[in-house]
């Protein structure tokens, strides 16, 4: 049965009009859901009965299994189980600005970053529209306070998973859904270019990050497998073009590796490749995780990456760690109850 948070407010009201109900009754069911936080079509008391009914008949209105919930200072981290058995995680962390949720997108990873913890496991399945949102919903609940801004970042390729995130992205941005700025939800992709290009042309104000996290085809090919599917030539057109038809800035994350992509050498190569381009780089700490070998770079190593940067007039900046504690930073997320 087809999950109500898999629906857009457009189908949910064409779905209406095709059982003789009227089309106005859609927005009604998104605001006690997305309003009122009712998860009972029975408690709807706008909706006529056999409407009610109509709704359980053809759509569920479940929750995602809370299984374990991790709490730190600044993060909390919460694994999910789906409800054919497998998991997924999610992070919530506390700005001073406000709430910010990393959701996953797939139930493991085909990318195969030889960094990335989540990559351990293999693609299991993309996630419905519903299940990425209802890793939001939940986490609100749970927490008590709303989410302000989103970040597609965890478990998963996002445009390996490309319409689901799509249609993931429109839900949370309606105002009769969760009313989400899109300028405060993010989708990142470690390079897919096909996938970039449609992008380009959603005519939607989200944010674009692009995993680059090496300044050429040699060092990026050993760390990303994707590079050999579309390499930085490759990519770098696409981004370009991105930017050309949408007018917004890039996001170009670049993970720090010790001795491996943190040299000054890959610093002055990675602002040539960058040199004129609308984007900012944000250099992200490796966080270790016990079955990788690479090691965090040296914080020395980082400012000296991050002033090579600045003084070839690139935007850069170092992103604060957040969860390393609770194994709830970036690239750490793998759901470890699943046995590899």
């Amino acid at each position: 049965m087809r999950s109500i948070f898999d629906l857009k407010l457009e189908e949910l009201e064409d779905y209406f009009v095709s059982i003789g109900e009227k089309k106005f009754k859609a927005k009604q069911v998104f605001e006690w859901i997305y309003r009122h936080k009712i998860y009972d079509f029975h408690k709807m008391s706008n909706i006529s009965l056999s409407l009610q009914e109509n709704l359980i008949q053809n759509f569920s209105i479940n929750m995602l299994i809370v299984q374990k919930v991790q709490e730190s200072e600044l993060t909390n981290k919460y694994l999910f189980k789906l409800e054919d058995g497998n998991f997924i995680e999610a992070v919530l962390m506390k700005h001073d600005y406000g709430n910010s949720v990393c959701i996953s997108s797939q139930v493991g990873c085909n990318m195969g970053c030889t960094f990335c913890e989540s990559g351990r496991l293999k693609k299991v399945r993309d996630l419905t529209t519903g299940e990425m949102v209802r890793q939001i919903i939940m986490i609100e609940n749970l927490f008590k306070e709303r989410i302000s801004s989103v970040v597609v970042m965890g478990i998963g390729e996002p445009f390996d998973n490309y319409d689901n995130v799509m249609r993931f992205v429109r839900i949370i941005n309606d105002p009769l859904g969760m009313a989400i700025g899109a300028r405060h939800i993010t989708i990142s992709t470690s390079g897919l270019v096909p996938m970039i290009d449609a992008y380009a042309k959603e005519d939607i104000q989200t944010n674009l990050a692009i995993s680059l996290h090496a300044p050429n085809d040699e060092l990026r090919s050993k760390i990303m497998k994707v590079n050999n599917a579309y390499n930085i030539e490759t990519l770098m057109k696409s981004i370009n073009n991105y930017i050309n038809l949408t007018n917004r800035r890039v996001t170009i994350e670049y993970l720090l590796l010790k001795d491996v992509n943190d040299t000054s050498a890959c610093a002055k190569e990675l602002g040539h490749l960058l040199h004129g381009m609308n984007v900012y780089v944000n250099l992200i700490p490796y966080n270790e995780t016990s079955h990788i070998e690479y090691k965090t770079s040296p914080n020395k190593n980082v400012m000296n990456f991050y002033d090579i940067l600045k003084h070839q007039g690139i935007n850069v900046t170092v992103r604060k760690r957040f969860g390393d504690e609770i194994d709830a930073a970036c690239g750490q997320l793998r759901a470890k109850e699943v046995d590899l």
